[in-house]
């Protein structure tokens, strides 16, 4: 009860301005919930944080296979993206995520290719070069790479080169040079793709590579990736 504009909670003694004080923090923790909690996405790479000295994004780590990378992040159009070029070298950009695909089963992303590495082709271990691949990790032994081929024909999912123990399946999303020089934007159920692929319910997505090579062909290639996003149906 009301004592001389104080008022008793648990044996201590506060006004009525700090009880309306801690009331309104009540009521901001209820209204203010974290976005984590409710959000339909999960930003994997929209290349906004800039970029270190090497040009590698910041939150991404470079890993150089074959000659030396030459990556920046550049502005196309007004939006962040990654610029990815090799010259008769292979690398890559890795990150470690944890994306519950059961939850955010799309992946889209977008992506140009301004050049093709020269008769590359991913079923030949002597021509396996491509400008344009997102490599989804999701255990030790599976995994998931969309790819941008030079001559497998689109819509191709087979086993692509791995390591011992490893089973990586190649999906050609885009193929040949009829689309190059143009932004396409791409939409993949992934949980869909893994249970065709895989024959059973997939786990997290645990890594994340985006890729380019041309070593193979001894050739060139060019690419672009942008807004690579996990989304709700």
């Amino acid at each position: 009860m009301p004592l001389g504009g104080f008022y008793f909670f648990g044996g201590y003694q506060m006004t009525k301005m700090h009880l309306l004080r801690n009331l309104l923090f009540c009521l901001l923790a209820l209204f203010l919930v974290p976005a984590w909690s409710s959000t339909t996405e999960v930003v994997i790479g929209d290349f906004t944080n800039g970029a270190d000295k090497n040009g590698v994004p910041v939150g991404w780590q470079l890993k150089e296979k074959s000659g030396r990378a030459d990556l920046a992040i550049v502005k196309e159009n007004g939006v962040s993206a990654l610029r990815l070029a090799s010259d008769d070298s292979s690398f890559s950009i890795q990150k470690t995520v944890d994306v519950d695909v059961s939850r955010y089963p799309i992946m889209s992303w977008r992506w140009k290719v301004t050049r093709l590495p020269k008769g590359g082709d991913f079923r030949k271990s002597k021509t396996d070069d491509q400008a344009a691949q997102l490599f989804l990790a999701f255990s030790k032994t599976k995994a998931i790479v969309y790819i941008w081929d030079t001559t497998a024909p689109q819509g191709l999912a087979e086993n692509a080169a791995a390591p011992p123990f490893m089973t990586i399946k190649a999906v050609v999303v885009r193929s040949g040079g009829s689309e190059t020089g143009q932004w396409l934007t791409e939409n993949r159920n992934v949980y869909d793709d893994y249970k065709k692929l895989f024959g059973h319910e997939p786990p997290p997505v645990g890594g994340i590579r985006i890729q380019i090579n041309s070593q193979h062909t001894s050739s060139a290639a060019e690419s672009y990736f942008a807004d690579v996003v996990f989304r709700s149906l």
